[in-house]
C-alpha cells in the first residue's frame, strides 16, 4: 500500500475572536499576514553526581499562545487588546467641532473672550486635526495646528512659521466673528469687553466631512480586558481542504499601532490560552477536505 498524501497547511485567511459568553463572534480580521499557535512546554531534569547527563526528566508547565499579524484595526482589536471600545460614529456630511475648551488660564473661553462653540463656515474647507488658540493681547489671538497632514483639502492651508502658527493677530470684538481664512471655521466673541489674559490658551478639534469617524480613549482605571475565544482559519487550498484553529479561553493585554515610512501597517499581537474546563481542552484543530 502506498504511503498517503501529507497533510499540509498552506497560507491563512482570517482570525476571529469569540464571546465566550454568547458565542457570537466580535469580528474578523481579513488582512492577516501571519498566525501561529503554539504549545511550549518545560522538561525538568534531575542532575546529580558526576554524571553530565541527566538522570531523569519528567514534564513541566505548558504554555499556549496565539500570535498573529494584521495590517487592519477592528474595533475588537481596542476592545480585547486595548480593554475599550471604541466609539464609531455616524457620516458628518457637514464636517464637525468640538466645543473649544480651557487649557491654560480661564480667558479664553469666557464672556469676556470667545464663546465656546465654533461656527462650521464652509465646511469643504475643514481639516482634519488639533488647534490651540493662544492670547497675545487683552482682545487678540494666535492660531496654531499640530500638523499639516490635512492642510490639502479644500482651500489649502499653510504654517505662516516654524511655530506651527495658521492666524497671527486676530482681533477679537464683543460679539463680533472672526473667520479663519482657509480653515471654514468662524470664532465668535463673547457678550462682554474682550479681556483676554496674554499667555492663556485654549484647544478644540476638527473633523472635516467624513464618511467615517472613529474615537477610543485607552489606559482609563475602569477599563476591562475580557476572555475571549479565537479561532484562526488557513487559506482555502485548491483541493478544497480548510485548517482550523481553536482555542477556547484567551487573554490579552496590549496593543500596538505602528507604522514606517511607504508601507502598509503591519503589527503583531499575542493571546494566552488557558484550560477551558467545560471543553476539558485549551484548544481544538479541525480539518476538512
Amino acid at each position: 500500500m502506498a504511503l498517503s498524501d501529507p497533510r499540509v497547511l498552506f497560507g491563512v485567511h482570517s482570525v476571529t475572536p469569540i464571546n465566550r459568553t454568547n458565542g457570537v463572534p466580535y469580528g474578523t480580521a481579513r488582512v492577516v499576514q501571519g498566525s501561529t499557535f503554539t504549545l511550549e512546554g518545560d522538561t525538568i531534569e534531575l542532575f546529580g553526581g558526576s554524571n553530565r547527563f541527566a538522570w531523569a526528566i519528567e514534564d513541566g508547565d505548558i504554555t499556549a499562545e496565539l500570535s498573529f499579524s494584521v495590517s487592519e484595526y477592528p474595533n475588537w482589536l481596542f476592545t480585547l487588546f486595548g480593554g475599550k471600545a471604541p466609539t464609531q460614529g455616524t457620516a458628518e456630511s457637514g464636517g464637525y467641532a468640538t466645543a473649544i475648551s480651557n487649557k491654560k488660564g480661564t480667558s479664553i473661553v469666557a464672556a469676556t473672550g470667545l464663546l465656546s462653540t465654533i461656527t462650521l463656515t464652509t465646511p469643504s474647507d475643514l481639516k482634519f486635526g488639533r488647534y490651540t488658540i493662544v492670547a497675545t493681547s487683552d482682545n487678540d489671538i494666535d492660531v496654531y495646528c499640530a500638523s499639516d497632514v490635512d492642510f490639502g483639502r479644500g482651500t489649502a492651508g499653510d504654517f505662516l512659521d516654524d511655530s506651527l502658527k495658521i492666524a497671527s493677530a486676530i482681533e477679537i470684538s464683543t460679539g463680533g466673528t472672526d473667520l479663519i481664512a482657509n480653515y471654514g471655521i468662524t470664532l465668535t466673541g463673547g457678550g462682554s469687553a474682550t479681556a483676554f489674559v496674554t499667555g492663556d490658551s485654549a484647544t478644540f478639534e476638527i473633523r472635516p466631512i467624513n464618511t467615517f469617524n472613529r474615537t477610543v480613549k485607552i489606559g482609563g482605571i475602569s477599563d476591562v480586558f475580557p476572555e475571549f475565544g479565537l479561532i484562526a482559519y488557513g487559506q482555502k487550498r485548491g483541493n478544497g481542504a480548510i485548517f482550523e484553529i481553536e482555542a477556547y479561553k484567551m487573554k490579552a493585554i496590549g496593543i500596538t499601532l505602528g507604522a514606517e515610512r511607504k508601507t502598509w501597517a503591519q503589527n503583531d499581537y499575542t493571546a494566552k490560552a488557558s484550560y477551558d474546563s467545560v471543553q476539558n481542552a485549551v484548544c481544538r484543530i479541525s480539518e476538512v477536505e
